[in-house]
C-alpha cells in the first residue's frame, strides 16, 4: 500500500509540474514584482487542513523572508476539527479576516484550499478583490467543478476560487482527496492535497527566486535557526520584516 500512495503522489506532482508551468510562472511574476518593491506577499489558507498550506512557505528554511502568513486561528483543527469546519463553512468569515488584515491595493494575497470551494476562502476572494489586492488561487479545479452547487461547504454565491483570482494555478486534487483502495474498505485512504499544496507553493517560490535573480534581484531568504550560522544570517533581515510581518 506504501508504494501504491508513493506512486500515486509521485505521478501527482508529475501532473503538477507538467501541466501547470504557465500558471506557476505567472504566480511568480506577481511575487516577483512584489518583492522587488520589498513589499510583503500574504498568504492565508482558511479550512482544515489548507492552514498547513499557509504555514508551508511562512518563516520557512530556503523561503522568501517577504511571505507573511495570515495565522487565523478559526479555522485551525488545533481548537476543534468540527469547530473548524463550522466555521471555514460561515458566510462573511473570510471577509472578516481580510478587513482585519487591511490589505489594499499594494497588496498581494494566496490563497490556498485544496478543495476551492469553502465560504470562509470565498469570502476572503471577494474582499480582496474588492480591495484592489493581486490575487493568486492554488486549489483543485477538477474538485471544485464537481462539487455538487448546494454542497453545504459552498458560499452562498456558488463561486469557485479559480474563477475569482487573478491567477490561479491547479493543483489537480483529485474528488475526494484520498487516492488509495484498500480490499475490505468501503472508503478510499491516503490524502494527497497536503502534498500537492506544498509542491505547488514551493514551486511558486523557487520559480519566483529564479526570476528575481534574473532582474538582478538578491531576496533575503530564511536560513534555518537549526543549521551553523543561522540565527546571524537571518538577524542581518529582521529589523526590516519584524514590525510589518504580523505573526514574525
Amino acid at each position: 500500500m506504501t508504494s501504491a500512495y508513493l506512486t500515486a503522489i509521485t505521478e501527482l506532482l508529475g501532473r503538477i509540474e507538467a501541466e501547470e508551468q504557465e500558471s506557476i510562472a505567472a504566480a511568480a511574476d506577481v511575487l516577483a514584482d512584489q518583492i522587488a518593491a520589498d513589499q510583503l506577499v500574504h498568504v492565508y489558507g482558511p479550512g482544515g487542513h489548507s492552514n498547513l498550506a499557509a504555514q508551508e512557505i511562512f518563516f520557512r528554511a530556503g523561503g522568501l523572508m517577504h511571505v507573511s502568513a495570515i495565522l487565523d486561528e478559526g479555522t485551525l483543527l488545533s481548537n476543534g476539527a468540527l469547530r473548524s469546519m463550522a466555521v471555514e463553512r460561515t458566510p462573511g468569515y473570510g471577509r472578516i479576516v481580510i478587513d482585519t488584515a487591511g490589505l489594499g491595493a499594494d497588496d498581494v494575497l494566496v490563497l490556498v484550499n485544496a478543495y476551492g470551494i469553502n465560504a470562509a476562502l470565498i469570502d476572503a476572494a471577494l474582499a480582496a478583490k474588492e480591495r484592489g489586492v493581486r490575487t493568486i488561487g492554488v486549489s483543485s479545479r477538477q474538485h471544485a467543478e464537481r462539487t455538487a452547487p448546494d454542497h453545504p461547504a459552498r458560499h452562498p454565491s456558488r463561486a469557485n476560487l479559480h474563477d475569482l483570482v487573478d491567477v490561479a494555478v491547479d493543483t489537480l486534487v483529485p474528488i475526494g482527496d484520498a487516492v488509495i483502495e484498500l480490499d475490505g474498505l468501503p472508503e478510499r485512504a491516503g490524502a494527497v492535497s497536503t502534498f500537492a499544496n506544498a509542491f505547488a507553493l514551493n514551486s511558486i517560490v523557487l520559480r519566483t527566486l529564479e526570476e528575481l535573480v534574473a532582474r538582478g534581484v538578491t531576496p533575503p531568504i530564511w536560513r534555518s535557526g537549526n543549521a551553523p550560522g543561522g540565527d546571524e544570517a537571518n538577524a542581518e533581515f529582521l529589523e526590516n520584516f519584524r514590525h510589518r510581518v504580523r505573526w514574525l
